[in-house]
Formats: C-alpha cells, structure tokens, sequence
C-alpha cells in the first residue's frame, strides 16, 4: 500500500533521542532546544525563534502578541486548518474571510482591502501547499492600514518568495513539525519572531506567564508571574527529533523533490488532455514539495477517483472542508455563497500521497493509476 504520509526515521533521529534522554532535560529549552536555534538560524538567518507544541500554539502565541480582543476584525482565508481561526477566535476576535485566487489557492490579495473596516487589526496568511502568498501587495495594504500579518507557514518551512524565507516577512511567523510535514517532531511547531520588540513578552507568554527563561539563563534566581500565558513549550526530547531531521535537510528535501517533479512530469499528459490541472508555481517562487495536489473537472470525478485509487492500495485525500461552510462556520453565520471559488476549488481538488520515503517508482504507480481511471 501507498500511504499517504509516512514519517522519514534514521538512527540519526534514534540516536538523538536517546542521548536527550541521558543528557539534556525532559522539559523544555533543553540542549537540542537551543541546537535547533542554531540550525535555523545558520539555515535561514532566523534570529528570534521559539519552539512550541504545535503549529497551533504558536498561532495562538501570535494571537496574543497581536493583542487580539473582543470586537477585532481578522482578514483569512476559509480555505485552511481550522488552527488558522481558532487562534484568533480564542481572543475573541472575528474572522473576517476572504476568497482565495484560482491560481494557487492562497488568499486573494486582490480582495483583501474590500473587506476592511475600522475594527480590522490583523490579516492572517496561509502559504498553502508550501506555496506563499503575493506578499508585497499584502504587505502594501498592511501598512496603509497598520495591520498586523501573522504568516502561517505550517506548510512552508523552506519555501521562499522572492529570494524571502517564508515565516520571515512580517512580525510573526508560524511553523508546524507535525508528523505529517516535510520536517517532523511528532507534534510541535515554533513562532518566528521577526521585531525584536516582541521578543521579551513571547518568552514570557511561552512559559506561563513567567519570566522562567531568564532562570535558566541564569539573569534573575527565581522566577516570578508577569503576564498572561500558558504551557507552550515542548520536551526537548521531541527538539532532539526535529533536530536530527534538520541534519537531514537536504536528503529529505531533495527525496520529496523527486516525488513532486515525479507527479509533475507524469502527469502532463493528462493536463493537455484537460482532464486535470496542475499545480501552479508563480514566478519568484521556491515552494518545498510540501504537498502535491492536482485538481479534477467536477467534485464527482475527484470522489470516484479516491475511491479507485483506493482500491490500487493508494491512500488520496480532499484537501480541507472550507471553515465558512463547515458546521461550526454555518453556526456563526457565514453562507457557502460567502467564498465561491473556495467552495468550488475545495469540492474539485485531491492531495497525491507524498512523503520523503516514497520512490520514483512509487510515484509512477500512483500516475499510472491516475490515467488509468481518468
């Protein structure tokens, strides 16, 4: 069987592991923690980073750090994980959604500015599929009306928009090293603190409200209560994973390359015969082979087709339910007719199975199967 996701494990990952054990500590901000850091950091040039239990902790952190509150408008894109609004929604703050281009299913920034009101205080992003967003005109109509723009790159670690690291280009940036990600910790994720000025109050929100870091750092003996927060750092244990995988930068990005140029150059056949289309990478865009989706003529053609594969002993999946017309979207009120083209990119389009693990030869079997249905 071709699973649709497959964790890539060595005994590098094993080994790290084991030696977190013995030689760092369980909780957080350990050794591996701060190797991490450094391998960001050396990799990217992100300077300000912070580990957290999942790519939705870090949203949540951004939320906060954003100052979100009661009556606040959020500009986002319905077509994203239900993390996305939560984080916000948790404050208090109203989402705001926004249509998505037909192109790369990321937000529209072409409707963006329609849809801001006095109460507007931030626009969320999502660079889908590890594709990102046209942020210079985001950022343009940020800065015209003093908006924040959280970036979540859960799917985007290592893509790039023109020459720019994704998660770096505006005040915070979001990751996930979910299993299912190109980079994995098990469960975990990491906010990216791009102004400085934020830096002293993520600490602190990060470890309960307390000022914990600058113990550990040795700056103050005891640690006292300074701020709203919560338990949002995770084992070093699972730091020790994620930093044998970022020692294997290159071998995973390089193997989910082979997959996605693989699908890409299988299945252009079917393309010109417009039975499919293809993702589409816009110019001055470096995307990481995060997902591989393809998308049918009609949501019947996409649903028989996962059942058939499924017989073939190949695992595909839809992408997301849009958030505007999922239940808890209808219960706040939104309408199926409030996004159009999310509504129906989302009933049309189907993610290929694609992990580090997989070979060319697996992902020949799952074009040939593709054509053979279609």
């Amino acid at each position: 069987m071709i699973k649709f996701n497959k964790p890539t494990i060595t005994q590098l990952e094993e080994k790290y592991i084991v030696d977190a054990l013995h030689n760092s500590i369980l909780s957080g901000d350990g050794k591996y923690t701060n190797r991490v850091y450094q391998q960001f950091q050396e990799r990217f040039g992100i300077k300000n980073m912070l580990l957290t239990t999942s790519g939705t902790t870090a949203l949540e952190m951004a939320s906060i750090l954003a100052d979100l509150q009661d009556g606040d408008e959020v500009i986002a894109p319905s077509f994203t994980f239900s993390s996305t609004i939560n984080a916000f929604l948790l404050r208090g703050a109203k989402a705001v959604f926004c249509d998505i281009r037909e192109d790369t299913f990321n937000i529209d920034e072409n409707k963006i500015e329609d849809l801001i009101t006095d109460k507007t205080k931030a626009i969320y992003v999502v660079h889908y599929a590890g594709i990102p967003c046209e942020m210079d005109k985001i950022i343009e109509i940020a800065n015209k009306y003093n908006l924040f723009i959280i970036e979540d790159a859960a799917q985007a670690v290592g893509s790039t928009y023109k020459g720019k690291v994704a998660g770096t280009m505006t005040e915070f940036g979001c990751y996930s090293f979910h299993e299912t990600k190109n980079y994995a910790m098990g469960e975990g994720g990491a906010i990216i603190v791009n102004e400085e000025k934020y830096m002293e109050r993520a600490e602190i929100i990060r470890e309960k409200g307390t000022n914990r870091r600058n113990v550990l750092r040795g700056l103050v003996d005891k640690y006292t209560w300074h701020d709203i927060g919560s338990s949002f750092l995770p084992s070093d244990l699972l730091a020790a994973l994620l930093s044998a995988q970022m020692d294997r930068y290159d071998e995973i990005m390089e193997k989910r390359m082979l997959v996605w140029n693989t699908y890409y150059e299988g299945l252009q056949d079917l393309e010109k015969n417009k039975k499919l289309r293809l993702p589409i990478i816009p110019e001055g865009i470096q995307h990481n082979a995060h997902m591989f989706n393809i998308l049918l003529p009609t949501a019947e053609i996409r649903d028989d087709l996962i059942k058939k594969l499924k017989e073939k002993d190949i695992v595909a999946y839809i992408c997301y339910v849009p958030l505007h017309s999922s239940p808890y979207g209808l219960k706040l009120g939104y309408k199926p007719e409030d996004c159009p083209i999310t509504e129906d990119i989302a009933a049309r389009l189907l993610r290929l199975p694609l992990y580090a693990d997989m070979t060319k030869e697996d992902a020949t079997y799952v074009v040939k199967a593709i054509e053979g249905v279609l």
